[in-house]
């Protein structure tokens, strides 16, 4: 069998255009698609990476309200607490005006010569109606 130069051309034509050019073909459509995929791949993993980083963001901004409101709770429990403060102390110094009077109350509540007490510094004390009826003497009885 002898093999000429046309028979070579021929089986090259061949290679070149039937088969030899499906291998060139399949092989340069599978680089084409492995690229495909890389691409893909890195696609999929920047919208992952960008899901997380808006989850990150939210959260963020979730904790700066959050730790807000507490600021917030906290300021008002601290001025609560200096009011609770202001008040405890208002109730002792009544306390202790009512206690320096006590020796002083008439419990008669038709007596005569009750007198209205000022119940702030500020405020002028009555002074008593004058009595037509002298006063019993304690030593008297």
């Amino acid at each position: 069998m002898e093999i000429t130069v046309d028979t070579l051309i021929s089986l090259a034509g061949l290679f070149i255009g039937g088969g030899g050019g499906a291998f060139f073909t399949w092989r340069y459509m599978r680089r084409k698609a492995k690229a495909e995929a890389q691409t893909e791949e890195v696609n999929m993993a920047q919208a992952v990476q960008d899901t997380y980083q808006q989850m990150l963001k939210d959260r963020e901004e979730e904790v700066a309200y959050k730790n807000g409101i507490i600021k917030e709770l906290r300021e008002r429990q601290e001025k609560m607490e200096s009011t609770v403060f202001d008040l405890k102390r208002e109730v002792a110094r009544n306390g202790r005006m009512v206690e320096a009077m006590r020796p002083f109350l008439c419990y008669d509540t038709k007596c005569k010569k009750r007198v209205r007490v000022p119940q702030s510094e500020y405020e002028e004390p009555e002074k008593p109606a004058k009595l037509d009826v002298e006063p019993l003497n304690s030593d008297a009885l």
